[in-house]
């Protein structure tokens, strides 16, 4: 199977917002306003990730879940003042698909992932601010190539639906996203690397808000984080919440199967 290459994408403004939340998808889903594709700068230089001690990488599902829990964000990965949401983490027998409709539906997993888990956080409300609703998701497929072809797929929902429906009450829209092979414009430290941000509007909390995701690939596993944003508050301080997350999880999956030495 061919690893796909994934492209630098922007995104032009589409029907209501949405956001990643909610079902928490391996996309921790994701939703785009219309998209077009088009080529980064350049040819990318080689990652500079250390190659993965074999012995390290998963083949069975209960190696996959060590693996994940080991890798996977809790609340002090996004800094002070984050906690955990109930239920904190998702069932492993069921993961978000985006259907035909644009509406995430819960399913099983695919045959290529060997084990997937999502955990939920939120800072919480205060004074002019609201609850911002954070998520981390690990998946470990069975292949290196697998795991690339969650990447191109997750672009390719981002193209065709311009707005997503997360819940009954929850969607994202609006969409500018952002891809980068490792070792294009800096990205060193994962194989691919996505980011989408956009408009996040829900029942509960109104909107427009900010929305922000990552997700990125490194040997078979991806991880990806997302922020939905509140009244009062920032669209820096929630792209902050993300990457401090994603950094963090990316250097407990290199420490976890990187070889040592």
């Amino acid at each position: 199977m061919a690893v796909p290459v994934l492209l630098l994408l922007t995104g032009c403004s589409g029907g209501a917002g949405a956001d990643h939340s909610g079902t928490e998808s391996r996309k921790a889903p994701s939703a785009g306003g219309g998209t077009e594709a088009g080529h980064g700068a350049g040819a990318s230089d080689a990652p500079t990730l250390p190659e993965p001690d074999p012995a390290r990488l998963p083949t069975t599902r209960a190696a996959a879940l060590d693996l994940i829990g080991r890798v996977i964000a809790g609340p002090d990965s996004f800094g002070p003042g984050v906690v955990k949401r109930s239920p904190y983490e998702s069932g492993p027998a069921t993961w978000p698909v985006l259907g035909a409709d644009c509406v995430w539906k819960q399913e099983k997993p695919a045959d290529t992932v060997l084990a997937t888990r999502t955990r939920s956080f939120e800072v919480p409300a205060a004074p002019g601010k609201g609850p911002i609703r954070l998520a981390a998701v690990v998946t470990v497929h069975r292949t290196r190539e697998d795991a690339a072809w969650e990447m191109a797929e997750s672009i390719e929902e981002t193209m065709r639906c311009p707005t997503q429906q997360l819940t009954a009450d929850e969607q994202i829209g609006g969409m500018v996203a952002g891809a980068l092979l490792g070792g294009e414009a800096g990205q060193r430290n994962a194989e691919d690397a996505l980011t989408e941000t956009g408009e996040y509007r829900s029942a509960a909390l109104g909107g427009p808000h900010h929305y922000s995701w990552q997700q990125a690939q490194t040997y078979q596993v991806t991880v990806a984080v997302s922020a939905k944003g509140a009244e009062g508050r920032t669209d820096r301080e929630i792209d902050a919440l993300v990457t401090e997350a994603q950094a963090a999880m990316l250097v407990r999956l290199e420490t976890a199967v990187g070889k040592r030495g």
